[in-house]
């Protein structure tokens, strides 16, 4: 496929704080391609996580445009967005968002129930990918953080979706961990011929993609 999977152009975007106005994203474009591994690096607060949500349909720019697989995002309704989202994205973050009540496999399947799927032996089959076969049953709280994130990236890919975007998944984790964490993501990704988006503060990470963007005030460097 030649043409980009993602495209994003002149993507900009602020935050009022009192009587000052912060720019965040100041004019960005760039192009993804199908199966592409990118990494987004940068200092605290230089705009990399606002960045990844607008890419995401997450956070709509002041200005700009983003087009996923075709499609502008940002237009039509809101649930036709979510349920396009909910099919076709994957999302992991730093804070692991599993629902306490509900176990490992109960977590990992509820993007699929919540788009009308009920597939267990799907998301066995991703625990499993994931290294957690046998914490099927077990609750959040039961779990080690590596193992929760593990769970969430199973969960992100419950839907087999065409992108992953991941939001400094390593965040919470100490270094041995959180480098298992990326190695996992990068394997999946590859394996299952995924587009991967990364946001992280860790250069040394983010060489491990196919590409790195540093966002520098607003801009990429």
């Amino acid at each position: 496929m030649t043409e980009p999977q993602l495209v994003a152009r002149d993507l900009r975007r602020s935050f009022r704080i009192g009587p000052r106005r912060i720019e965040v994203l100041r004019g960005i474009s760039l192009d993804v391609a199908h199966g592409e591994a990118v990494f987004l690096c940068g200092a605290s607060g230089a705009g990399k996580t606002t960045l990844l949500y607008t890419l995401a349909g997450l956070e709509r720019p002041e200005a700009g445009t983003v087009e996923f697989e075709g499609r502008r995002l940002y237009t039509g309704s809101s649930s036709s967005q979510a349920e396009m989202r909910n099919r076709k994205m994957g999302f992991v973050f730093q804070g692991y968002f599993l629902l306490p009540e509900l176990t490992a496999l109960e977590n990992v399947m509820l993007p699929g129930m919540i788009g009308g799927k009920r597939n267990r032996v799907a998301g066995e089959a991703t625990l499993k990918d994931v290294g957690l076969s046998d914490r099927l049953h077990h609750l959040p709280a039961e779990l080690s953080g590596g193992e929760q994130q593990r769970v969430a990236i199973a969960r992100a890919l419950t839907n087999d979706p065409d992108i992953i975007f991941a939001d400094e998944p390593t965040g919470n984790l100490d270094s041995r961990t959180g480098d298992s964490i990326i190695e996992l993501l990068l394997e999946l990704a590859r394996s299952r011929k995924k587009t991967l988006l990364v946001v992280t503060h860790d250069a040394r990470l983010a060489a491990l993609g196919d590409r790195q963007l540093r966002i520098v005030d607003g801009v990429l460097a």
